[in-house]
């Protein structure tokens, strides 16, 4: 296995400092334009129809723990709504209110515009060819499946 040379290690600090100011700054953008966190949003746009907690845990790729705390925080700020689900009438199926679809609209063109100023709109064609190829390719790598 090859050693990291200086230049790769400059390479992959730039790398990692790139992603945490670029995640930073969309994650403010969340919270300035639509007044919720990344986490919010992700479960706002994973929730297209009715799930089982256990089931936007999965999608989601969080520990179950994580989302119903989160969805408890949600559901009194009246975004999602909990549902009986099963023979035992418990609520463990959660929607979204119709404020909650309202909000992850908004919240996607939001999101979106600010992917589009602080990523898209400063890359060459080639520039963002480049780095799709490359990001496919190691995803493929890491993840095949």
């Amino acid at each position: 296995m090859a050693e990291m040379s200086p230049e790769d290690w400059a390479f992959w600090d730039t790398w990692m400092r790139a992603q945490r100011l670029v995640l930073r700054e969309l994650d403010r953008g969340l919270q300035r334009d639509c007044g919720i966190s990344k986490a919010e949003f992700s479960v706002l746009v994973t929730l297209r129809r009715p799930m089982r907690v256990g089931e936007l845990a999965d999608a989601l790729g969080w520990e179950k723990s994580r989302v119903s705390h989160l969805l408890t925080r949600m559901e009194k700020r009246g975004l999602v709504a909990r549902t009986e689900d099963g023979a035992g009438g418990r609520r463990t199926g959660i929607e979204l209110t119709t404020e909650g679809r309202r909000l992850a609209g908004s919240a996607t063109r939001a999101h979106g515009a600010n992917i589009r100023r602080t990523v898209l709109d400063a890359l060459t064609g080639e520039q963002a060819a480049a780095i799709r190829s490359w990001s496919e390719e190691l995803v493929d790598r890491i993840d095949p499946a």
